[in-house]
């Protein structure tokens, strides 16, 4: 019975086949899987290559496992988790190459698991094609070796979503269940809201069997697993979890109706964050595949429905809704990488739809021009990703490069560890210089007047701004000079005995 069933949930006849051509099945799709995530890596190592340098972001997350640096401000809304990923590497060597090589493979390696584990709900080509599709966006392959959480969040969607799917048809299957727990987990870890949103489809499926607890007591489990050091970490650091929920909404702008939809949409064309989102939009050639998106996914919902497989197309759909709702009308500004997880769990259905419109024709002409257009389609697609990821590879190296060229400049004059850094772009160019980071205003601020300039006492100190900003009252009568591309301000006592 359970045979039949995974059976028919895989594309197979309703008659069932027999567990050993299912399983062959299986195996045949595993050399498609392994190929598609080995290219995914090998795309990262090649067209975003080791050598670019720390992001933003990155640096406040591996600055709290670095050696090299002290740790930066930690906000509210963060979690520990993709600094933990980071921390094989980075807690010993302050190589990014090393850093991005590790991340790369590492993710590569975490697609092919995640794929893995829908082998028994989808054909092998549809869920090839899917897995395909997610790795070849530009934004998939920028964030994949990036020390940030949003891809992770989406391998632990893929995982999740695929394992409650095989748990569901087998109440035996434990393997299912641990791997719906670790799925939970990974996304919480990484981000836990973004972990609740995605399972709350579960969540609502699981509670159609109350028969079967474990289908609501597993996915539940793992967010609380991946959740409680983030929970912890409320109430020994943020005042309590009220506290801290308050001040992440804070710091995102306060959650509540915001259409984001817009500012998503002006992103595609690169910008890593769209916050205040202005000017044009991106050329329409660089937006079709988002309209498309939809389209394509209900296409491929709809032929599942025909099938009688509606289950693993339309729950993986369900859960990317739910992921997408919080970032297209809950905040009020826009980050590509924030869509991650809906981009990877639409690409089953979206795939199911383009094989769909390759194979439903009846005659063979037709099969052969709808594989010809969708062929097409996707060759454009890909070079127009093609086009965007180097874009936003060039224009993110020239401002990384810039705040290594500071930190640089900043050593000759003499602010060298221990050293702190505020003002302008204090964090990144801090983690570059080997500095600590402060700030007494702003979403980061951690720090008085009075404790800077007591901390200039006790270290090198500078203030940074940019070419034509004004230094803060404390630091006007510093000298100021030119560090890079920016003004640096530095505190008398920084230079003494230096």
């Amino acid at each position: 019975m359970a045979e039949a069933l995974n059976a028919t949930t895989a594309g197979v006849p309703r008659g069932g086949l027999p567990a050993r051509a299912v399983r062959s099945r299986r195996a045949r799709g595993e050399p498609r899987l392994g190929a598609v995530a080995a290219a995914f890596t090998l795309a990262q190592l090649v067209l975003v290559r080791p050598g670019l340098g720390l992001g933003w972001d990155e640096s406040v997350y591996v600055s709290q496992v670095s050696g090299h640096a002290p740790a930066a401000y930690f906000s509210a809304p963060r979690s520990r988790g993709i600094s933990l990923l980071a921390a094989p590497i980075a807690s010993w060597s302050d190589s990014t190459v090393l850093l991005r090589i590790y991340l790369a493979v590492l993710s590569g390696l975490a697609l092919y698991l995640a794929l893995r584990v829908w082998r028994g709900h989808l054909r092998p080509g549809v869920l090839a094609l899917a897995g395909a599709l997610f790795a070849s966006l530009w934004v998939t392959l920028f964030y994949g070796s990036e020390a940030m959480p949003n891809y992770w969040v989406a391998i632990g969607a893929l995982a999740c979503v695929g394992c409650f799917l095989r748990a569901r048809a087998d109440a035996r299957d434990r393997a299912a269940r641990w791997g719906v727990c670790a799925g939970a987990a990974l996304m919480a870890w990484m981000r836990p809201t973004d972990a609740v949103y995605v399972v709350l489809p579960l969540l609502a499926l699981a509670l159609r069997r109350p028969r079967r607890p474990l289908l609501l007591a597993v996915p539940v489990a793992g967010l609380v697993a991946g959740a409680g050091e983030w929970v912890i970490e409320a109430y020994t650091s943020y005042g309590g979890l009220a506290h801290r929920l308050s001040a992440a909404s804070a710091i995102q702008g306060g959650l509540g109706w915001h259409l984001a939809v817009v500012d998503q949409l002006h992103s595609l064309g690169g910008r890593t964050l769209c916050r205040p989102c202005t000017g044009p939009a991106p050329n329409p050639a660089v937006t079709l595949w988002w309209f498309a998106l939809p389209l394509l996914a209900v296409l491929g919902a709809v032929a599942a429905v025909r099938a009688r497989r509606a289950l693993p197309v339309l729950l993986p759909g369900a859960c990317a809704v739910t992921a997408a709702v919080p970032y297209l009308f809950l905040i009020g500004y826009a980050a590509p990488r924030f869509l991650l997880p809906a981009y990877a769990l639409l690409a089953l259905p979206v795939a199911h739809g383009l094989v769909h419109l390759v194979t439903t024709p009846a005659h063979r002409a037709r099969r052969t021009l709808a594989a010809g257009l969708v062929a097409t389609g996707l060759a454009g697609h890909a070079a127009v990703q093609y086009v965007v990821l180097e874009h936003t590879v060039h224009s993110s190296a020239v401002s990384r490069a810039d705040w290594a060229r500071t930190a640089a400049a900043l050593r000759e004059l003499g602010v060298r560890s221990p050293c702190l850094l505020s003002g302008y772009d204090a964090v990144p160019v801090a983690f570059a210089a080997g500095c600590g980071s402060a700030q007494t205003a702003g979403h980061d601020a951690s720090t008085t007047v009075a404790g800077l300039a007591r901390a200039a006492h006790r270290a090198a100190f500078a203030v940074l701004t940019p070419p034509r900003g004004r230094p803060p009252a404390y630091a006007r009568a510093w000298p100021e000079q030119r560090a890079g591309v920016l003004r640096a301000y530095v505190a008398p006592d920084a230079r003494q005995g230096r």
